[in-house]
């Protein structure tokens, strides 16, 4: 039987792997997925410690909706700026868009 212990450390390693991705990969679109998985890894360890610290209560599982939801919303918003600056330089590397910062 799977115990607390197992799903935190699933959700740690999605975690890391997301984390590494989104600080090394340079493709914005591969940003925007390694940030989903971070937020991912986020939902299973509430799901986990709704489940397993007080099953009666569904407030892990509310949690996780609200998570699913503004992550949805970020990813809108996210592929919808890429697509516009790829429209205006071409490229989707997170290298070429510092002109962004002022």
């Amino acid at each position: 039987m799977m115990d607390l212990s197992c799903y935190l450390g699933l959700s740690t390693i999605l975690f890391v792997i997301g984390l590494f991705g989104a600080l090394t990969k340079r493709n914005a679109i591969v940003v925007l997925m390694c940030i989903e998985l971070m937020l991912n890894a986020v939902n299973i360890n509430l799901v986990a410690f709704s489940r397993f610290l007080d099953p009666g209560q569904l407030l892990g599982y509310l949690f996780v909706i609200f998570t699913i939801a503004v992550a949805a919303a970020e990813v809108a918003v996210g592929i919808a700026l890429v697509l516009v600056l790829n429209r205006y330089r071409e490229t989707v590397n997170l290298d070429d868009f510092i002109w962004l910062k002022g």
